[in-house]
């Protein structure tokens, strides 16, 4: 791995590696939930690079090898509870995180692509910078609104609890939350899924880190209103068989962003299988040509006034 540091200026530095050419529209990857940038597969990246994007991947604050901040995660009653008083930031600071590294990297514009929390932040930073978002896609992810998309309350714990034992235990802890959370009508691939374990673990040890997101997600509360601001073409990806963030998060922000596409993935869980890249990335590709073309380096993937195949607004 090409890790590179960047200096945000604000506090945080972020961890962040980059893929294809520098010519190419860039395409910011914003992971999820206690989930380091390496859950964008380099594989993926070098795919979505090779279809005429400049990739670039990132760990969130409180994650991966990116600035850890102080102070304790929510308990399970502030949980309980949606307490506010546990966040030590909100989802609007980890946009502007996102925004300052595109900033600081001259890469703005950018076709900005989130995963679950990262939908989230993904959408955040289309409602409040929208001179930094060419294209927005969302997925697996919510508004944030408690009657759409949102878990139940006994699958967070598998994201709060770190398993004491070391390096073995950390594997055995990740495949299980896998194999709750993940694609159930797709292949998936044990061996990859056990690599990023170790791979995730080797990179961070920060207990309290995914705490600290999840206080920030519930302290952001319903984004509804600010998602109706997003002016950037949007597509929303979502599973059919997502236990974690259900179906009807992605048709509740679907509906919240004017001119959107939905894209409903069969038998897609939680997770990115490569049973769906080739299809992701196509449709990425298709979201991005909607911006109104590229530069001539990368030009339209569809003509002007061409329907994107499959997808419905």
């Amino acid at each position: 791995m090409d890790e590179r540091f960047c200096d945000l200026n604000n506090g945080i530095t972020l961890c962040y590696e980059t893929f294809g050419d520098r010519c190419d529209p860039t395409a910011l990857l914003i992971m999820g939930l206690g989930t380091q940038m390496v859950a964008w597969h380099e594989d993926f990246c070098r795919q979505l690079a090779a279809a005429g994007f400049h990739v670039v991947r990132f760990d969130n604050r409180d994650i991966g090898r990116s600035t850890h901040l102080p102070g304790p995660p929510p308990t399970i009653g502030q949980l309980l509870l949606r307490s506010k008083r546990a966040a030590h930031y909100r989802l609007a600071d980890m946009a502007d995180d996102a925004s300052r590294l595109l900033a600081e990297l001259d890469l703005a514009p950018a076709h900005v692509i989130g995963a679950s929390m990262g939908g989230m932040i993904a959408q955040t930073l289309a409602a409040r910078r929208p001179e930094r978002v060419r294209s927005l896609v969302s997925i697996m992810s919510n508004t944030g609104s408690l009657a759409h998309g949102q878990p139940a309350l006994r699958l967070y714990p598998l994201f709060l609890r770190r398993p004491a034992g070391g390096r073995d235990a950390y594997v055995a802890h990740f495949e299980r939350l896998f194999a709750v959370i993940g694609s159930s009508g797709l292949p998936r691939e044990p061996d990859e899924i056990r690599e990023l374990a170790r791979l995730s673990y080797d990179r961070d040890h920060d207990p309290a880190g995914p705490g600290r997101q999840l206080a920030a997600i519930l302290a952001s509360g319903d984004r509804t209103a600010q998602l109706r601001r997003i002016v950037a073409p949007t597509l929303v990806v979502h599973g059919s068989a997502d236990p974690l963030v259900r179906p009807s998060g992605g048709r509740a922000t679907a509906r919240a962003i004017r001119g959107s596409k939905m894209l409903s993935v069969p038998g897609m869980g939680h997770d990115l299988p490569r049973a769906i890249w080739t299809q992701l990335i196509d449709a990425i590709g298709a979201n991005a040509a909607r911006a109104g073309g590229s530069p001539e380096r990368h030009p339209p993937l569809l003509a002007p006034g061409t329907s994107l195949s499959g997808l419905s607004g």
